[in-house]
């Protein structure tokens, strides 16, 4: 009897801590997508309760006087450029970590991966001399060759985990069968990979959106602008207006709410039909 009172507790305990990490994690969003529908004295009066009656003028402000879809185009470009690439770049190497055997492959291996543990802001004034003395400052090149290379370290060490336990009697079937190291890659380690390679380019497109810093200094012209950056300054802007403000976030929250529902289904999909058997 005294360990089904036990188990019980711990029940409730569990269910009330699940509930409490899901309103700590939900009521930011509630209040920025409510707040985004109020007018400026609704919210000072009451930015908790529902609007009443609900506006779209705080969307229609963001957008005013500002490039804020160039700003959207930037940050959709630079996201999705450096998290392919990174992706196709990432699941090469891991192939070659993971099922190859090549002189130093361990040293190159325990040289690479330290890399994730080192700030961004650390490497700023080197990156920045790199790209100034090769002319790419204020050039989408350069942020994206700045993102492929801060986040593929992460993704190698997870694709190349996930490689390693993958039998390799499928690969011995592959050469059988005449297929090369190339085809090997595209027939059986890509689609193989792709929980590991969706994992990645979920957590690569979240990073790459919300980033600042190195999007802030490498692109200084308005029309190159991120759409963090841009809200950043926009922010200054609309300093008392925060409905408008809250407008301009759930703008930018948006795209990245709808990759993850929408990537969360692939991710099932992909780990049932990434197992296998020996």
């Amino acid at each position: 009897m005294h360990s089904k009172n036990n188990s019980l507790l711990f029940r409730i305990l569990s269910q009330f801590l699940m509930v409490a990490v899901a309103i700590t994690i939900l009521f930011p969003l509630y209040f920025m997508f409510v707040n985004s529908l109020k007018g400026h004295s609704q919210y000072v009066n009451d930015n908790l309760g529902l609007p009443s009656p609900a506006t779209i003028q705080n969307y229609l402000e963001a957008f005013r006087g500002k490039p804020f879809g160039q700003w959207f185009v930037n940050s959709t470009i630079l996201t999705m450029s450096s998290a392919i690439l990174c992706g196709i770049f990432s699941v090469m190497a891991a192939y070659a970590f993971a099922k190859m055997e090549f002189r130093g492959k361990k040293i190159l291996f325990n040289t690479v991966i330290p890399l994730m543990s080192v700030p961004p802001v650390a490497m700023l004034i080197p990156q920045f001399q790199l790209v100034a003395g090769l002319n790419l400052v204020n050039t989408r090149t350069s942020v994206i060759i700045i993102y492929i290379g801060i986040l593929m370290p992460m993704t190698l060490y997870m694709i190349r985990n996930f490689l390693i336990s993958m039998p390799n009697s499928l690969l011995e079937a592959a050469r059988i069968d005449g297929c090369g190291s190339f085809r090997t890659l595209i027939d059986i380690i890509i689609p193989l990979s792709a929980p590991a390679l969706i994992t990645s380019g979920i957590v690569n497109i979240v990073w790459g959106w919300n980033e600042l810093l190195i999007s802030l200094v490498f692109l200084q012209k308005e029309k190159l602008r991120t759409l963090i950056v841009g809200i950043t300054l926009f922010k200054g802007r609309f300093t008392l207006n925060v409905p408008v403000i809250m407008a301009g976030m759930a703008i930018a929250t948006i795209p990245m709410i709808f990759i993850y529902v929408f990537a969360q289904k692939y991710l099932v999909e992909g780990l049932l039909a990434g197992s296998v058997k020996e």
